[in-house]
């Protein structure tokens, strides 16, 4: 049986391990900061100059842009492309777009910018080691994300990880996370109960997803060393600040 341990104190026997993409496998930041970035400067080469300055400011908080980062629980760290593309739209019909105008214009211009973009990203400071140890012991990984399943399978296949995965859940398919169901049918494909699971995320609503969906509370992890700023977390899950602190003890 194997026991999960987070800094040598025990989280329970568990069968497998669900892992969120972006921020908790993959440092995303600077793939995402620079696609919105993109999609910021699109959308003000779009429309009216006179309409550009309040438009810059709308889309930096919409999309959670900071000086070189991103907010990790902004909308361009967290949400799925479609609610992304939502924001853009709403925040060129607050400018005097028609409502059919800004969504076309959103469209195109995240259509522009996916082609654009980057290659799959770097995986976060030894994340590959801690699967591999998971693994080892014959816990069944997973990856629960907002991101698509083209986008998953890319990164995980980029780093020669996708033998290391069982299945993965992602935002093709409904219902999607944060909604507890989606952690069912993850581990319905595993065929495992989410009770004997773990969930290791970068979001308040991956955990309180976990926890929703049966993971014991103790076993809904916040890693927090994803991001230049770390991602404001409540204080009831245990926290993950180095891959090196999660390890598994194998009793008879």
């Amino acid at each position: 049986m194997a026991v999960l341990l987070l800094r040598n104190q025990e989280l329970g026997p568990v069968q497998a391990v669900l892992f969120d993409k972006d921020g908790t496998l993959s440092h995303s930041e600077p793939e995402l900061h620079a696609l919105a970035t993109s999609r910021l400067e699109a959308c003000l080469a779009a429309v009216a100059p006179q309409r550009r300055p309040s438009l810059r400011l709308r889309l930096l908080e919409a999309y959670g842009l900071l000086e070189g980062s991103v907010h990790p629980a902004g909308i361009t760290a967290v949400a799925t492309s479609d609610h992304n593309l939502l924001a853009t739209a709403t925040a060129l019909a607050q400018v005097g777009l028609g409502w059919p105008e800004a969504m076309q214009l959103s469209e195109a211009v995240f259509e522009q910018c996916e082609r654009r973009q980057a290659s799959a990203s770097a995986t976060t400071d030894q994340a590959v080691a801690a699967i591999e140890r998971l693994t080892a012991a014959g816990i069944l990984c997973a990856v629960i994300s907002n991101d698509t399943s083209a986008g998953i399978r890319r990164f995980l296949e980029s780093h020669g990880l996708r033998h290391h995965f069982r299945a993965i859940r992602s935002a093709d398919q409904a219902p999607r996370k944060p909604d507890p169901a989606a952690v069912h049918g993850l581990c319905a494909e595993l065929g495992v109960e989410a009770a004997a699971c773990a969930l290791i995320g970068d979001a308040s609503s991956d955990l309180q997803m976990a926890v929703a969906a049966g993971i014991p509370q103790q076993r809904a992890l916040g890693y927090v060393a994803g991001w230049a700023h770390r991602p404001p977390l409540g204080a009831a899950c245990p926290l993950i600040h180095h891959w090196d602190e999660l390890t598994i003890r194998q009793d008879a």
